[in-house]
């Protein structure tokens, strides 16, 4: 990571890397497991600075792909197998109840 990146934007990004391939976490879930900010904060860090890092696994707490980017979500959620639910004549959104990680296995993200 950048040493030009505030601490605290380290810290989110660093916390997405961790998140296992097909898993998510919500902003909240990111902010809570950081002890520190909110949802806000975790996506303001993740529109400014989260190109480099797996953004896609980082998302809204009701499952919606991200606005704008809902394509290319979708595609990195179906190439990685995350659990998505598909109602025929709505777009597909997460499954949270099987998508969500709860961080479980990592001793310390930061």
């Amino acid at each position: 990571m950048s040493e030009a990146l505030p601490e605290y934007a380290e810290r989110v990004l660093s916390v997405a890397e961790l998140i296992p391939s097909g898993r998510v976490m919500t902003y909240g879930d990111v902010a809570e497991w950081l002890g520190e900010g909110g949802p806000r904060q975790v996506g303001r860090v993740m529109a400014l600075y989260g190109g480099a890092v797996p953004w896609w696994r980082v998302v809204r707490a009701d499952g919606v792909p991200l606005p704008g980017h809902e394509h290319r979500a979708l595609e990195h959620y179906r190439a990685e197998g995350t659990p998505l639910r598909e109602t025929p004549g709505r777009p597909p959104r997460l499954a949270m109840a099987r998508a969500r990680w709860d961080g479980s296995g990592v001793t310390d993200a930061t």
